[in-house]
């Protein structure tokens, strides 16, 4: 089975899209931002500095973690609707950003990939670093805007605020030092912002298809 790396900002419908495309292909699928989102939630529990590189590393190295299609969990504890607050939304990118984590989530991803053969995994490094041979990489994208009316229609809010929010996170994200996000030389950017999820889920499988 082939590896599909779906990368992109958050909000761009990567999950979705991800977990549609993989139904439709009969692959496995694998959220790495909910594996950020729970060691996020678990450092938030237990009281954490969430900027402690060594306190975090070692939770995120000793922990059980689990990342299913429709359950979360870490050391036992299901946090499938926790990671999902605005709390752990608000903290996720200050631990996704420490290298001892993302050494270690990294680790865990390929050995997900490694051990089915392949699926569709989606993130915001996938292509450009955890599986950089990945036979086809879609770089899913749509305006600040867009993605906020999207998060509003799902969980409420004021979307001046969300888009300014979503806008810090991209910010974070794109300058951090491990991983930043970013489009691979050899992705192929999709702009979701005015199609449906069926039609980029289409394109992706004609991507494959040429790719392939």
């Amino acid at each position: 089975m082939p590896i599909v790396a779906i990368d992109g900002p958050a909000g761009a419908g990567k999950s979705t899209i991800a977990r549609a495309l993989a139904k439709r292909l009969g692959l496995q699928y694998l959220d790495t931002g909910a594996m950020y989102r729970a060691v996020t939630a678990e450092a938030l529990r237990k009281g954490l500095r969430l900027d402690d590189s060594d306190a975090v590393g070692s939770l995120a190295g000793e922990c059980a973690l689990h990342v299913g299609l429709d359950l979360v969990t870490i050391d036992g504890r299901d946090v499938t609707a926790e990671i999902r607050t605005s709390e752990v939304t608000a903290a996720v990118s200050v631990v996704a950003a420490l290298s001892s984590v993302r050494t270690e989530m990294r680790r865990r991803q390929r050995e997900w990939g490694d051990a089915r053969g392949g699926g569709v995994i989606e993130g915001r490094d996938i292509g450009t670093v955890v599986f950089p041979d990945a036979a086809l990489k879609v770089f899913l994208t749509a305006s600040p805007r867009v993605r906020a009316e999207r998060r509003v229609a799902q969980a409420g809010g004021d979307v001046e605020q969300v888009e300014a929010s979503i806008a810090e996170r991209d910010r974070l994200d794109s300058t951090r030092p491990d991983s930043p996000l970013a489009e691979s030389s050899d992705s192929v950017v999709v702009d979701t912002s005015h199609s449906t999820i069926d039609e980029v889920v289409e394109r992706i499988i004609a991507l494959l298809g040429e790719r392939t």
